[in-house]
């Protein structure tokens, strides 16, 4: 059997709507804490310095679980490894709305960041569901759950927790987990491992995925860059509306969330046309949205249209790309979906942190002029990866 035979059964709509929700409420878990930090910190009598560490602890977490767990998806039926991440999820989440101090909340965090890995066994499970001429559809529709549930926990989180308190915001989580894992023990089926080498050789195994592809390097060398100015760029946009000109409140901030998931909703178009265009001129012109994004950004910093449209130029230039990179990707071996995805992954991973880290320094450094052009330079650079790539095609 050739490692492109197709032996499994193709999602239909539901499926691909299950996992989609599937992913974006999984996801949002990581991200809920994000801001209500300063609700925490009040309702815990700590710092809100001290409450900053949360997030940490939940990418940390991530980062283990997403090297770690995530390619156990090659290795075990994956309906029944992400059924029993959510269950643990679960576990956890109630654990969060009984918590009364810092090293409590500190490991429920952790916990979380852990367990939200199983979105990168639902990824490939749905690509592996997809026809070959559909995948990039297929992955788009569940990207579009991903982002949103990003997008979205900021929002809801915030004001849960004002209404509510912020235990509440875990206990809703608990029941969105519960249902959605429901759904999914309904309707995807069983898949068969591929994988059955021992775990220290799976986990070889992923790394050689790298040496085995020039593809996977080069699409996981522009996703890091892609996802470090996304987060270069959000990480530093609560600074620049809450300061002059704008003196915007955090609720006014969030709804710059509400952008993005209209570019995240668009998501399954851009699948659809990658299924069935050139992926490097698609790749050349998302990239180039990005960067006049960045010039947007720089040059007519006081206009909060300019801002509102550069902020969904910006997004969709990064769907694009990141949709038709789980495309290819997904290509490239249908036995080693989760390990190919999770040498992929891990490579945003790390780009995000760098472009968190390098946005946060350039905001202390030289304000949002040094932002801009930081950011400009990851938009530059993901545009020399994108126009190589097509030179090398054509020669």
């Amino acid at each position: 059997m050739t490692p492109n035979t197709r032996v499994l059964p193709v999602a239909g709509r539901w499926q691909i709507i299950v996992m989609s929700v599937m992913a974006g409420v999984t996801i949002a878990n990581i991200y809920y804490c994000q801001p209500i930090l300063a609700i925490i910190a009040t309702s815990l009598n700590i710092s809100a310095h001290q409450t900053g560490m949360l997030p940490v602890w939940t990418q940390v977490g991530y980062g283990i679980g997403l090297f770690f767990i995530a390619p156990l998806g090659d290795m075990f039926d994956r309906k029944k490894l992400i059924i029993l991440l959510q269950v643990l999820m679960l576990g956890t989440l109630f654990s969060a709305t009984q918590s009364h101090s810092l090293s409590s909340l500190s490991l429920v965090c952790f916990g979380l960041g852990i367990l939200g890995v199983s979105v990168q066994i639902v990824v490939p499970m749905a690509a592996s569901l997809a026809l070959p001429t559909e995948k990039g559809r297929v992955v788009g529709s569940v990207f579009t759950g991903t982002l949103t549930g990003i997008l979205a926990a900021r929002v809801v989180s915030g004001y849960i927790a004002e209404w509510f308190g912020w235990r509440w915001v875990f206990g809703f989580s608990m029941l969105l987990v519960f249902l959605v894992t429901l759904l999914f023990i309904m309707f995807l089926p069983n898949i068969k491992p591929t994988h059955s080498s021992p775990y220290l050789s799976l986990l070889h195994s992923t790394l050689q995925q790298g040496k085995r592809f020039n593809k996977l390097r080069r699409l996981s060398l522009l996703g890091a860059l892609i996802f470090g100015a996304f987060c270069s760029f959000w990480t530093t946009l609560t600074l620049k509306l809450s300061a002059s000109p704008f003196h915007f409140t955090s609720g006014t901030i969030g709804l710059f969330g509400l952008i993005a998931i209209v570019g995240a909703l668009l998501a399954p178009w851009f699948g659809k046309i990658s299924d069935r265009s050139d992926p490097c001129r698609i790749q050349v012109f998302s990239v180039l949205l990005m960067v006049l994004a960045a010039l947007m950004l720089q040059f007519w910093h006081s206009a909060i249209s300019a801002m509102i449209i550069a902020t969904l130029l910006l997004d969709i230039g990064m769907q694009i790309t990141q949709v038709n990179n789980l495309s290819q990707i997904y290509r490239l071996d249908e036995h080693a979906h989760s390990r190919i995805n999770t040498f992929f992954m891990t490579s945003l991973f790390w780009g995000g942190a760098a472009g968190t880290g390098a946005g946060l320094a350039a905001w202390s450094c030289g304000g949002w002029t040094l932002v801009c052009w930081q950011l400009l330079l990851w938009t530059v650079m993901a545009l020399w990866v994108t126009l190589r790539a097509l030179k090398e095609i054509k020669s």
